[in-house]
């Protein structure tokens, strides 16, 4: 049984980071950093017990959505004017584990039975479970560098192709990417930093009467899992009900001239490369807003997901501290 979301004592800006990605999937992921013992790994797994349901072709493995984009087989049926069925299924939170091989990640064709028979079999990867879902890699930072490169492709196309003696299959690989690391035991490769749409950062609790909690919590979880889940569900349905009424409501959130003066306010008074930052917290801001239950994005959404937008695309010297945010603070303090 997994510890369940609502009763993590604390760590608000981890749990706001997950549930921002849940309500609005295009914002990137979140790559979630801090020392070790800090419940990054137990509140992305119990993530998973509040992701809503998706319409999702019938009998499909890659989960396509109805209206695509499809793969391979997908596409062939709708070729030949099949009609596809859909089904209802639970996002779910799918681990990519180090060490991994480049098969098991991206799928295998079973090339003999295609030659013989003219059939194209796909053994699925991790990306095909992950089209749709949460990709969760748990010390990300130790990746190995292929792995990494084959992520990275997949992210920026949203389209997993595998090709093997001139015969290839294709699916979506659309995910929404999670990493945990520790800063101590080495940094991540500029190219797939950036690929997370949000960054968090987590620290040990000093507050003693925190701390008794989270013993009595993790007691009572280990000695009646089943009972303490009990305790905790009214908790679970109420968080799974706003994050639902979120997704339902994100699209009507109205993003007035401020609120895009204040981005760009922001990050033009910072070094940084590129637009994504200011795309990222545009979009982080209306999620926040509708999980707040607002119809407009307003500065205070702004500047509340601001550093999780920018802190780790803040140009730093050799050896700074990464997470160093104090000149973005400085302006936010300003607006």
């Amino acid at each position: 049984m997994i510890f369940p979301f609502t009763a993590i004592v604390d760590q608000e800006e981890m749990k706001l980071g997950l549930i921002l990605n849940v309500i609005d999937p295009t914002i990137g992921g979140v790559l979630i950093m801090g020392e070790k013992g800090t419940a990054k790994s137990t509140t992305v797994r119990a993530l998973a017990d509040l992701l809503p349901h998706l319409d999702s072709v019938k009998g499909c493995p890659f989960g396509c959505a109805p209206d695509g984009p499809f793969c391979t087989d997908c596409a062939e049926r709708t070729r030949n004017g099949e009609i596809l069925e859909t089904e209802k299924r639970k996002m779910k939170v799918v681990e990519l584990p180090l060490g991994v091989t480049e098969d098991r990640v991206v799928g295998t064709l079973d090339v003999e039975r295609a030659i013989k028979t003219g059939e194209k079999r796909f053994e699925p990867g991790i990306l095909a479970e992950a089209n749709r879902n949460f990709l969760y890699v748990d010390e990300v930072n130790l990746l190995e560098d292929h792995i990494v490169d084959l992520l990275l492709d997949s992210a920026a196309m949203g389209v997993n192709i595998v090709e093997r003696e001139g015969i290839s299959f294709s699916h979506p690989a659309r995910f929404i990417l999670v990493g945990t690391m520790n800063p101590e035991e080495g940094e991540l490769r500029p190219q797939l930093l950036d690929r997370f749409g949000l960054c968090v950062v987590v620290n040990s609790l000093k507050d003693k009467d925190l701390r008794i909690q989270i013993l009595k919590r993790k007691k009572s979880f280990d000695d009646d899992p089943r009972e303490f889940l009990k305790q905790w569900q009214e908790e679970q349905d109420i968080l799974r009900e706003r994050i639902s009424k979120a997704k339902r409501m994100i699209s009507n959130v109205q993003l007035t001239e401020e609120a895009y003066d204040s981005v760009v306010e922001i990050t033009s008074s910072l070094n940084l490369d590129g637009h994504r930052g200011d795309i990222v917290m545009l979009k982080a801001s209306r999620a926040l807003s509708a999980f707040e239950g607002k119809d407009e994005v307003t500065k205070e959404h702004i500047k509340k997901v601001a550093p999780f937008a920018l802190r780790h695309r803040l140009k730093r010297l050799p050896f700074e501290d990464p997470v160093n945010v104090d000149s973005l603070l400085t302006i936010l303090d300003k607006i």
